[in-house]
């Protein structure tokens, strides 16, 4: 509810036969100059001015930007709803089911703990394309998916019955941002408010990275941590900077022959060269009337791929026209419509907006492209394809080892120049270093295959061993995936086939695309070639492709072969992919299917030819390639808004097997104590309605002595679970076979995994130990102060009532926006966390958990004051937030105890209080935001 009205904002608009209130941005001078995000923003305080957390001066400041000069203003950024995936949504109802006990064990009414703003969540990560190329493909690989995930899909079918404003699209529905712009998004969003209906931008944060795709909706969105994810569903609101906004002018239209996956490969490429990291990208100009809706979208999923925070689009007729095309209702789009003229967030060609920086580019220049063999910038024009390979190949075979070491030293960048955090380097290198070989790589090494059915090939550097159209990048663009459909079947009538060492898979973003094949008759000439069905969901792109052909498989382990991905998708990162697989392209799916048939990258597709015809003549692909024409055409005569309206019909209600799970029919979870996937968290344990004062913090020992550049990458759990780990040794105590182990992202509902594997990165260096990597410290419990798992060593101080610090260099917690990385360390005991500087999100998600983020005093760090971690420290002042105020600074001291050197000194000095807004002291107050939402909504 706004409190305040500073700037007379509020006024009613009538569309229609109805009113709705709106808060105008003209009413802010400077709003005429602001790129259109900007005026995004603008509303949103306006909207959410409460005189405290959104003030008038804040809203000045967003008026009065200033394009060129550095973010430095922070604001406070309601969004309008949040989307989530099944991974990283899973821990956000957890924390809501465990809210809702709490308020029943408080007395209270636990129908009160719903999400406060619309929460919807798409089960799309989990799919595994185990089975491909028969036609029963999609119904097994449904059948396995649900074998491994019951418990989850359980839960989370709970949670769709028991939560107001939270809804589940069930498996093997789509894509979570094919949904999202299809049917979940609004553009603009009604809510009624104290009893008045009002309007407001669609606005949403998403536990995906490429939320983004619905800029291209004019939807302004990106991705954040679970815990911000949470904090947006309990309406609070996400810090931010107003950022930098570079203004991206489109001129021209995109050549025959040439699709929206090579502009968009196009565009990255030209972004990250630029350097946009943290800043908005805005698309302006003649040329956005001439980009379809569904190119702006594959360009707005890219963003994190060329690292801006949004990537967005105006609104515009194409937006209208998509919204009708989708099923949405015309008073839907007339909304959208009369609110962006009023706004004035309707787009302008003639109008040129002020930007900080500025590109363009002629969409006539773009060329057929790829990207590869690792990075979604590495753009090669399809014509240098193999001359590059080639190229590539040489190098690859001696793996550059350049940033793996910068990851395992720590000193990997904050701002990875290509969205490539420090865990993934590392995990790729695991995943792939394993196959290096030293040799020249672009030595021909022809291996003999013979089937099972007793049929032989050869297998070289090079062999495409995936083929996959996949992703919500591109399968979500009716104008790529009718082309990929239209292209196999000139294939298939001049009688070529994908190569038998291919595995290939097709993996639609929503039920849509089925359809529209299907009216289109292109249905069987994918099939014709291998492209069947395997599931609608992210699959290849995330690495779920599941086993390669067994022989393919063996011969490349076996003689150490660089073979080949290529993939529709948006990422190609070094491992991501398969385990087998070193080098990954990213290209359109006619592409794909393209290289399904030449059946290697070594391979000019406009010299060598993909095969020979029925009537004995060499086929190449310019015999195969759809006319730009036809495309339209088929698009023209294959789509239409009945099959939107069908598909999403009842789109929440599932399928039998949804529909079958056993779903406990109550307002609390009834939690399954031999479950090792959903777990209660301690979170709410003997909490009471009045808070408890804020004490100092006394006698803690030092958990970990970090350095610079320590990410949430290394703090957060990820990536398999080892045998030998606490982690791996919870589950073998609770019966789990170690085939069965999972992965930490997939057992993010069970906090006891989650705890183990905090601070476990293989490449942690805690420097309370001498030349130790991974998960360790120092045991102070203990005589000798031993080594000692992290984990473990937080148990015995817990036994011990001794509360835990950390100790780190600059830029602490940088890298993704992890949930876990503040939840683990509030969980380990820690209380405070002394660092020379906070990545700002990773610093508010501390506080969100109740732990108190500290800074050393300007220019100094722990090793300028003397401090080795075998101190017992104490933290006086903090007490000071009980009378309502945040001390700017609190008294540290390190006193040396029975492990510190002979003659060490005690050291004092002066910590800066980083809790800089009053939301944030109250959230510490309460001991984190859920307790302080808890306790706001049972008051």
């Amino acid at each position: 509810m706004t409190a305040v009205n500073s700037f007379g904002a509020k006024d009613t608009l009538r569309v229609g036969s109805t009113d709705y209130e709106v808060f105008r941005v003209d009413k802010v001078a400077g709003y005429e100059k602001l790129p259109y995000s900007l005026k995004v923003l603008l509303e949103n305080l306006l909207r959410t001015e409460d005189g405290a957390n959104i003030t008038e001066a804040h809203i000045r400041a967003l008026g009065e930007w200033e394009p060129t000069s550095e973010p430095n203003t922070e604001i406070q950024f309601t969004p309008g709803r949040v989307i989530m995936q099944d991974f990283t949504g899973v821990p956000c109802i957890v924390d809501l089911a465990t809210m809702r006990e709490a308020v029943a064990e408080l007395g209270g009414d636990p129908n009160k703990i719903n999400p406060l703003a619309p929460a919807e969540l798409v089960i799309d990560h989990s799919v595994i394309a185990d089975l491909f190329g028969s036609d029963n493909a999609l119904e097994r690989n449904v059948e396995i998916e649900y074998e491994r995930n019951s418990e989850r899909y359980q839960f989370l079918r709970w949670g769709q019955t028991a939560f107001d404003d939270f809804k589940v699209v069930p498996p093997g529905t789509g894509i979570v941002h094919q949904v999202n712009i299809e049917y979940l998004a609004r553009v603009t969003m009604t809510r009624e408010v104290n009893g008045v209906l009002q309007a407001y931008p669609d606005t949403c944060v998403g536990t995906d990275s490429h939320t983004t795709m619905v800029n291209g909706l004019g939807v302004l969105g990106w991705g954040v941590g679970g815990i911000e994810a949470e904090a947006a569903m309990l309406g609070q609101p996400v810090s931010m900077l107003i950022p930098k906004v570079v203004g991206f002018k489109l001129k021209g239209s995109i050549p025959s022959g040439v699709t929206a996956t090579d502009v968009v490969l196009t565009i990255t490429q030209m972004l990250r060269k630029h350097g946009v990291v943290g800043k908005f990208v805005e698309f302006y100009g003649e040329g956005v009337a001439q980009v379809p809706l569904a190119n702006r979208a594959t360009i707005g999923n890219m963003s994190p791929e060329f690292g801006s925070t949004a990537a967005m689009f105006p609104i515009d007729d194409v937006t209208l026209g998509y919204l009708r095309l989708t099923g949405r209702s015309e008073e839907q789009v007339a909304l959208v419509e009369a609110y962006a003229k009023l706004q004035g967030l309707w787009h302008d060609a003639d109008t040129e907006p002020v930007f900080s920086e500025y590109l363009e580019i002629d969409l006539g220049t773009v060329v057929p492209s790829i990207a590869g063999p690792k990075r979604p910038q590495d753009r090669v024009e399809l014509s240098l394809a193999k001359s590059q390979f080639e190229l590539d190949l040489q190098n690859y075979a001696t793996q550059d080892l350049t940033r793996v070491d910068a990851a395992i030293e720590g000193t990997f960048p904050a701002s990875d120049p290509i969205g490539f955090t420090a865990e993934d380097e590392i995990s790729a290198h695991q995943v792939s270093h394993q196959h290096v070989s030293h040799a020249p790589a672009s030595v021909s090494r022809p291996i003999p295959i013979t089937t099972k059915d007793g049929a032989s090939y050869t297998l070289d550097h090079g062999a495409v061993a995936v083929a996959a159209i996949t992703s919500c990048t591109n399968t979500s663009n009716p104008s790529v995936m009718l082309a990929a459909g239209l292209l196999a079947r000139n294939a298939v009538a001049k009688g070529l086939k994908s190569k038998p060492w291919v595995k290939t898979t097709l993996a639609p973003g929503s039920k849509v695309v089925t359809d529209y094949y299907e009216k289109a008759g292109l249905t069987g000439d994918l099939e014709a070639l291998g492209f069947y069905t395997v599931g609608y969901g992210c699959t290849v792109c995330i690495g779920n492709t599941g086993p390669l052909i067994d022989e393919v498989s063996a011969a490349i382990n076996d003689n150490d072969l660089a073979v080949t991905a290529v993939l529709s998708g948006n990422r190609n990162f070094e491992g991501r992919i398969s385990p087998d697989v070193k080098m990954n392209y990213l290209a359109s799916p006619p592409l794909v299917i393209a290289y399904a048939l030449a059946g290697s990258m070594n391979f000019d597709f406009e010299k060598d030819a993909l095969g020979t015809g029925t009537d004995g003549k060499d086929v190449f692909l310019k015999d195969i390639w759809p006319d730009t024409a036809e495309v339209q055409a088929t698009i023209d005569s294959s789509i239409d808004t009945a099959m939107f309206t069908k598909e999403y019909g009842e789109v929440f209600a599932g399928d039998e097997r949804w529909r079958a799970l056993p779903t406990p029919d109550s307002e609390v979870f009834e939690w399954d104590t031999e479950s090792t996937y959903v777990r209660k968290p301690p979170y709410f344990d003997g909490m009471t309605l009045e808070t408890t004062p804020v004490t100092n913090i006394v006698g803690a020992r030092v958990l970990a002595k970090l350095g610079d550049s320590v990410t949430t990458d290394h703090i957060s759990p990820a990536g398999n679970i080892k045998a030998d780990s606490p982690a791996g040794a919870y589950l073998v105590e609770h019966g789990v076979a170690r085939g069965d182990f999972n992965s930490y992202g997939s057992r993010r509902g069970n906090h006891e995994i989650m705890i183990r594997g905090t601070f476990a990165n293989i490449r942690l260096r805690n420097q309370l130990l001498d030349n130790v990597e991974g998960g360790y410290t120092r045991d102070f419990t203990q005589a000798d102060g031993p080594q000692a798992f992290i984990y473990d060593a937080a148990q015995n101080y817990h036994a011990a009532g001794t509360p835990l610090v950390i100790f780190g260099g600059k830029e602490y917690g940088s890298g993704s926006s992890r949930d876990w990385a503040a939840k683990g360390t509030s969980l380990l005991g820690v209380k405070a966390v002394i660092t020379e500087s906070f990545e700002r999100i990773h610093r508010s998600n501390l506080i969100g958990m109740g732990v108190v983020p500290l800074q050393f005093p300007a220019g100094e760090s722990w090793a300028s004051l003397g401090l080795d971690g075998t101190e017992v420290v104490s933290i006086a002042g903090i007490d000071e937030l009980n009378n309502g105020t945040t001390p700017k600074t609190v008294r540290v001291t390190a006193t040396p105890s029975e492990n510190s050197a002979a003659g060490k000194a005690t050291i004092e000095f002066d910590a800066i209080v980083r809790i800089d807004t009053p939301g944030e002291a109250d959230y510490y107050r309460n001991g984190g935001i859920l307790q302080y939402v808890l306790r706001s909504l049972v008051a």
